[in-house]
Parts: C-alpha cells; sequence; structure tokens
C-alpha cells in the first residue's frame, strides 16, 4: 500500500462523496436566484428536516460499507448478500415510517425552528413533496455503502453522478423554465431519488462479483449477527443525534437573528457540507481498505492505512482552505445574487478558511474507526464535542452574536478531531495488540 494506491482509490471516492451535498447545495443555489431571501430561507429549512430525518439514519450507508468491506476482504459471499439485505429491510421499514407520519414530523420541526411565516411556508411546500422520497433515499444509503464497501468505486461514482446531474438539470428546468418555484427544486430532487435507487438495484445485479441467493429468515434474523449490526448501528445513531443537536442549535439560533442571517447562515452551511464530504471521500478510503485489513488480518496493511489517513487529511485541509480563501466571492456567488445576504456570507466566510484545519483528523479517523467497526470511541468523542458546543454557543453569541455562533462550531470541529485522535491509541493496541503502535 503507497500514497498511489490509496490515492487511486481516495480520488474515485472523494469525487463520488462530493456529489451527496450538491442536492442540497443545488436546491440553495437554484432558489438563491428567486427575488427574495425567504425562498433560501424555505429551502435551508425543508433541507434541515431531512438531513436531520436522513442523517439519523446515516449509519446505515456507514455500517454498511463497513460490513461489505470486512465481507470482502475475508471474500465471503454469504456474509457480502447479508451485508446488504439486513439494512435494506431496516432502511425500507423506517422510510415507510417517515411517510406515515409525516404530518407530526412537519408540525414538531418547524415548532422547534420557529422560522417566520414566509420562510415556513415554503419549507412546508417542500417538505410535503420531498418526503415521498424517504423510502428511496435511505435504500439509496444502503446501496451506495455496500457498492463502496465491496470496492465498486466506479459503480458507486457513475451512480452519483447520473442522479445529480439528473437533480440539477430538473431542478433548472422547473425553476427557471415552468416557474416551479420550491416545489420545482422539491420534485427536482424526489425525482432524482427515485431514480437513484432504480439505477442502483440494477447496478448491483450487475455488478455484484458472486451470484445473488437470497438468505432465508432464520439466516437473515440471525441473533447474534443482528445483534453485532444493531449494536454498530446504535453507536453510529447516537453519534449523529449530537450531529443533528448541534446543526439544529445552529441553524435556529441563526434564524433567530434575521431572515438574511439565516440565509447566509445557510449558504456558508451548504459550502462547509461541501468541504466536509471532500474529506469524506478520503474517510470512506480508510474505511475501506481498514475494513479489508480486519477482514483478512492483515496488521501492516492497518498501520500503513493510518499513516496515509494522517498524511492525505492534512494536505486536503490544506488545498480546500486555499481554495477557498482565493475565491470566496465567486464561491458564495454561486449560491445566491442578492446584496445583503452576499455580504453577510462574506463577512462570516472567514470561519470556513479555518473550518478544514479543525476538520481534517476527526473526518478522515472516522472512517478508521467505522472501517474496524469500533464506533463506540465515534460516539463518545460526539458526545464531548457537543456539549462543549452548546456551552461556546450559550456564552459567545450574547457577546459575538453571529461571529459567537460560528465559534461555536469551530470549537466543535476541533473537539470532534481531538477527542477522536486521543482514542487513535486504544484502537491501534486492539487491532495490533501492541501499545502505542501506530
Amino acid at each position: 500500500m503507497n500514497h498511489r494506491t490509496y490515492l487511486t482509490l481516495a480520488i474515485p471516492l472523494t469525487i463520488s462523496t462530493m456529489t451527496t451535498p450538491l442536492l442540497g447545495a443545488v436546491d440553495t443555489a437554484v432558489v438563491g436566484q428567486l427575488p427574495a431571501p425567504a425562498y433560501i430561507g424555505g429551502v435551508a429549512v425543508g433541507t434541515l428536516i431531512f438531513n436531520t430525518l436522513y442523517w439519523v439514519f446515516g449509519f446505515l450507508r456507514v455500517s454498511t460499507s463497513a460490513f461489505a468491506a470486512q465481507a470482502n476482504g475475508a471474500s465471503d459471499p454469504d456474509q457480502g448478500v447479508l451485508a446488504l439485505s439486513r439494512p435494506f429491510l431496516l432502511a425500507v421499514i423506517v422510510g415507510l415510517l417517515f411517510i406515515l407520519l409525516q404530518w407530526p414530523i412537519e408540525h414538531a420541526a418547524l415548532l422547534v425552528i420557529s422560522p417566520d411565516a414566509d420562510v415556513s411556508r415554503f419549507a412546508v411546500e417542500y417538505f410535503r413533496i420531498r418526503i415521498w422520497g424517504a423510502p428511496f433515499t435511505l435504500m439509496n444509503y444502503v446501496i451506495l455503502g455496500w457498492l463502496m464497501g465491496m470496492a465498486k468505486i466506479k459503480e458507486s461514482l457513475c451512480l452519483q453522478i447520473l442522479t445529480n446531474v439528473l437533480n440539477m438539470f430538473l431542478a433548472i428546468l422547473f425553476v427557471h423554465v415552468f416557474s416551479f418555484d420550491v416545489q420545482g427544486v422539491a420534485t427536482a430532487t424526489l425525482i432524482a431519488e427515485v431514480t437513484a435507487f432504480i439505477l442502483g438495484v440494477f447496478i448491483i445485479l450487475k455488478a455484484s462479483p458472486f451470484k445473488w441467493k437470497m438468505p432465508s429468515i432464520q439466516v437473515l434474523m440471525d441473533t447474534n449477527s443482528m445483534k453485532r449490526m444493531f449494536n454498530v448501528n446504535k453507536d453510529l445513531f447516537i453519534r449523529t443525534i449530537c450531529l443533528l443537536v448541534v446543526i439544529n442549535m445552529f441553524t435556529a439560533k441563526g434564524a433567530s437573528f434575521g431572515t438574511e442571517f439565516l440565509a447566509a447562515n445557510a449558504v456558508l452551511f451548504q459550502i462547509h457540507y461541501i468541504m466536509a464530504y471532500f474529506f469524506d471521500g478520503f474517510a470512506n478510503a480508510s474505511s475501506i481498505l481498514v475494513g479489508k485489513a480486519v477482514g483478512s488480518n492483515d496488521k501492516e496493511l492497518y498501520k500503513k492505512i493510518l499513516t496515509l489517513s494522517r498524511q492525505w487529511s492534512v494536505i486536503t485541509a490544506v488545498t480546500i482552505a486555499s481554495l477557498y480563501a482565493l475565491f470566496q466571492e465567486q464561491v458564495i456567488g454561486l449560491f445566491t445574487n442578492l446584496p445583503d445576504v452576499i455580504e453577510l456570507s462574506l463577512t462570516y466566510g472567514v470561519w470556513l478558511i479555518i473550518y478544514p484545519f479543525v476538520a481534517c483528523f476527526g473526518l478522515v479517523l472516522y472512517g478508521v474507526f467505522t472501517g474496524a467497526t469500533e464506533i463506540a470511541p465515534v460516539r463518545n468523542s460526539m458526545i464531548y464535542a457537543m456539549i462543549v458546543y452548546i456551552i461556546i454557543q450559550i456564552t459567545a453569541t450574547p457577546i459575538w452574536h453571529n461571529h459567537g455562533l460560528w465559534l461555536a462550531f469551530i470549537i466543535y470541529t476541533i473537539g470532534r478531531s481531538g477527542f477522536l485522535v486521543m482514542y487513535t491509541p486504544q484502537l491501534n493496541k486492539k487491532l495490533l495488540q501492541l501499545k502505542g503502535e501506530g
């Protein structure tokens, strides 16, 4: 394992994962060209609701990728099938529950966020269309996680690029040609989600390294295997809840400053998502390779991946921060043409230059821990970081307003990285049986 081999996997994964935040980013950018900030605010609130719903179950992709990578490393086709079928069943059940509970979800979300009347109206329009894609979105998490875990990188890349190109095309068509406004971007995303599912099933049937034979109910519901899956997913679930508490607190506090601040923070947060998903490509590469190392009991491979993960997290941070610093105005201009929103985005955008440096280690090491299915440290680091965020937001925002809000988020991000780095020697000891190695 060398830099070239690592990048051969990491670069396509980076391109692939970078397409994920484009669903929300494209929606924000398209409505950002409409004549009022309430459009951006409405889509921001609507996107926040779905991020909350879907990110809570984001473990479906992460754990599926880890279990599939371990099955691939062990060359076990039966476990490869089960790595897909078990979370797939869970995704269907949860997605249908979201549709059945859409009314209480909508009212609870708007009660918590409390946006202005116009923002609320647009958020409801967006939500009531996109909610019908819930089962497809969650099943897509499983499909994508399985393809990544099985090292079917080209296939996962093609699936995400095709889906997001379709979303972009339809969003522009529905909003700027047919004048459907917020309903147009929501419909475009819904169609893209359903299309991704259909293409994903087709790709799995064609790209699978083994013949498909559905397991019996007894095998599918094996107690020990299901317990292991739910233990991993439970910790990822808690980790995601902590993340969502921070994001929802951030958005709600920003909304309390006014519609323009909500819109500006929404633009900056979309840029932050793109940065984070850039790191996520390297995290996915590390997760797949660590899962393969664990499955094949290759300790030397694990040590090399850990070193490469550290090195490329720093290189990536320098690259992202430099590019954003050079092209800040142009990047923000892609999301909105409203002068007040642009001015506020530029004022607070300086925090995004800092973000890559404080996020890099935590985001990439997250892939190392998930690949080893050692999720408790990830859970614990997020709990500690969330507590730090809450304290800083409460104390800093009355003094520094929106700057205080971004300060809280940056310190929270430092906590995510720092607390997880502290757990790395413990992971090394467990996997290498050599204290302090790696």
